[in-house]
């Protein structure tokens, strides 16, 4: 037997399937409407753009990858001495600031003795 809440009564009473599972002042979850329209013009699927989208402009990487790629040097090694001193400059202040950091974690993680 199935139950639903009676509103008149206050009180739980017999009823049908249907009516137990659907009770009334409740929606079912899912809706039958479509939601509103966000966006003025519609949007196009991937499958309907043609191969090649021309605003997309061309595709500049591969070329760009043989300019500067020619030798085999990475890009910020490619002016020579003054790149690699720039280079070497910034490792050697990375790796000190990050000891310095770890450091400074370590003493103030230790409690100060009280003398």
């Amino acid at each position: 037997m199935y139950y639903k809440f009676s509103g008149f009564s206050q009180k739980l009473v017999g009823a049908v399937a249907s009516a137990a599972y659907v009770p009334q002042g409740l929606k079912p979850l899912a809706s039958t409407e479509s939601p509103t329209l966000i966006f003025g013009t519609p949007t196009k699927l991937a499958s309907d753009l043609p191969a090649a989208v021309s605003y997309l402009g061309k595709n500049k990487v591969p070329d760009l990858q043989k300019l500067f790629q020619a030798d085999g040097l990475p890009i910020h090694l490619k002016r020579g001495v003054p790149d690699q001193l720039l280079y070497r400059t910034t490792m050697a202040l990375t790796i000190g600031g990050t000891i310095y950091c770890l450091v400074a974690l370590y003493m103030a993680s230790q409690p100060k003795s009280k003398k």
